[in-house]
């Protein structure tokens, strides 16, 4: 029982942190209609910025902070530079233009910081925390638990009860009629940029202190956030959220209770997972099907 809990308290901790980059996935998707493929490599290189910035004596929560903001403004610098002179583009050159971006922050980080392995330190104590009886689990995990709840739920509250969030939400869902009421949809769409880029930022710097500090760090997790994306619904918000926490879950407990899974067939299972949903439930758990007139 004590071992089930763990790995079940794990698996949240490193499904909130897929959670959060299927959210910024998802908030592309909806925009765009197209996965970032660089939205790990934004997030990777952030949490270089916030090891940079500790390194140098800030305190953890301040470079945590300062990293957030600098990570929304180079969102909306990648969506103004890059990606607008090319929305209109075919779907391929569009698909060039995010894997370009992708080398770019990688090859940009090995440059600066190169590809040695650093470590990243947590803001919580190396100690475990007790739930109860004789149960416990890492205190980084129950953390980061709390970290991403409260990152989901102050973005929940700005995109239902503030009259900016309503008019990203507009300018995504529909940007005709966005534009008639006055809405600047672009820049609606270079903010939701900027905001996904925050979202994954938090997503690395809460998975570098347990995978350690280089640039392909996020590879993986890019996979496993796409396959809880799918899982819960590529143009769900909502349902991206639930499935990267199913998939967290999922992950640590196939390595634990399924024996020819272990450690070195994890990432198989997510690509089985998103070929699962692909043929038998395209929209997900909780998306909704795209239906297009012809």
């Amino acid at each position: 029982m004590d071992l089930f809990v763990q790995q079940f308290v794990g698996g949240l901790a490193t499904g909130g942190i897929y959670a959060s980059l299927a959210l910024a996935l998802v908030m592309i998707h909806r925009a765009t209609e197209l996965i970032n493929f660089a939205q790990g490599e934004m997030a990777m290189f952030s949490t270089y910025i916030a090891w940079t910035l500790i390194n140098v004596g800030m305190p953890y929560w301040a470079a945590f902070f300062l990293t957030i903001i600098v990570s929304f403004a180079v969102g909306v610098l990648v969506e103004r530079v890059v990606i607008r002179p090319v929305e209109k583009a075919p779907l391929l050159t569009i698909i060039v233009v995010f894997i370009g971006l992708l080398l770019t922050f990688n090859s940009l980080a090995g440059w600066i910081w190169t590809y040695t392995i650093k470590p990243f330190s947590s803001p919580f104590p190396d100690r475990p925390f007790g739930l109860f009886a004789d149960i416990t689990v890492r205190m980084h995990d129950a953390g980061a638990i709390l970290v991403t709840l409260l990152v989901l739920i102050l973005v929940y509250l700005f995109f239902r009860f503030t009259p900016l969030g309503l008019a990203m939400r507009g300018a995504a869902l529909n940007p005709e009629s966005s534009r008639l009421v006055g809405i600047r949809v672009g820049w609606m769409l270079a903010l939701g940029w900027g905001l996904a880029a925050a979202i994954g930022s938090v997503a690395g710097m809460m998975v570098a202190p347990i995978t350690f500090l280089d640039p392909n760090m996020m590879a993986f997790v890019l996979l496993y956030a796409f396959a809880g994306a799918l899982l819960g619904g590529i143009n769900s918000p909502g349902g991206a959220v639930v499935g990267g926490f199913m998939v967290g879950v999922l992950e640590n407990m196939a390595g634990t209770y399924v024996p020819f899974i272990g450690n070195e067939l994890k990432l198989t299972l997510a690509l089985l997972l998103i070929i699962a949903v692909v043929i038998f439930r395209p929209s997900g758990l909780f998306g909704k099907p795209v239906v297009v007139r012809v």
